[in-house]
């Protein structure tokens, strides 16, 4: 086959432990999946449906245990947001998958982080139009290595956290959760076909703000060990 552009290589995120690579397809994030982050948001944490929005896949940039990643301050906005999570990847395709068999499509786990031009998505949010620019622009979705689930387990507690320059803005638990991970992939393939490569942000706890450029942020796991980002 012939293109008319050579296409770009898939974003490829190193997998603990081994010389692979998982490549990345799509990338999926929940909203408003801790209550106390909804009500920090403004909204009742009542467990209505989960709901979705996408990221590209060349938003996420792969950050390696014990180096920190470079990421510009982003253009068009004067509140960048950072906000920490639990990072599901699938390694089995399916659609309208049960609850009790959806693990069984989550090939690994990661830290991550999504970025967010908070005043661009509220703008957006306010005249009930897409998130995209506050939420879809280039680099946005920072994550760590891979963790196999069959080397880590699945995950239905462990710690979370941030910090901006050795201060703590976010602490919580994935217990907390208002959808599990399994409950978030049965969800979501209702809608979409999941195929392996897909990676779930399966939401952020409260504790959300404002970093600036020289601010260094650190986001972790537990049992996932921690990313750390420097705003230029």
């Amino acid at each position: 086959m012939e293109f008319a552009f050579s296409p770009e290589a898939p974003v490829a995120v190193p997998v603990v432990d081994t010389d692979a690579h998982f490549a990345v397809r799509r990338v999926y994030c929940v909203g408003r999946n801790y209550a106390a982050h909804a009500r920090e948001m403004g909204f009742d944490p009542d467990r209505e449906p989960p709901f979705f929005f996408c990221k590209p896949a060349d938003a996420v940039v792969p950050v390696a245990y014990g180096e920190s990643l470079e990421i510009r301050y982003p253009s068009q906005t004067e509140n960048y947001h950072y906000e920490a999570e639990l990072v599901a990847v699938i390694g089995k395709g399916g659609a309208d998958i049960p609850v009790v068999d959806a693990l069984d499509h989550v090939w690994g786990y990661a830290v991550g982080l999504d970025m967010t031009r908070r005043d661009l998505q509220m703008k957006m949010r306010e005249m009930g139009r897409p998130w995209e620019i506050g939420k879809a622009f280039d680099r946005s979705a920072p994550i760590g290595p891979i963790h196999k689930a069959s080397e880590v387990g699945h995950f239905e507690k462990g710690e979370i956290w941030l910090t901006v320059n050795g201060v703590t803005k976010q602490k919580s638990d994935v217990a907390h959760l208002i959808w599990s991970v399994a409950e978030t992939v049965a969800d979501l393939s209702k809608f979409f076909r999941l195929e392996p490569g897909d990676v779930i942000y399966t939401g952020t706890p409260e504790g959300v703000g404002a970093v600036k450029k020289g601010d260094t942020i650190a986001v972790g796991v537990e049992n996932l060990g921690e990313l750390s980002v420097d705003i230029t």
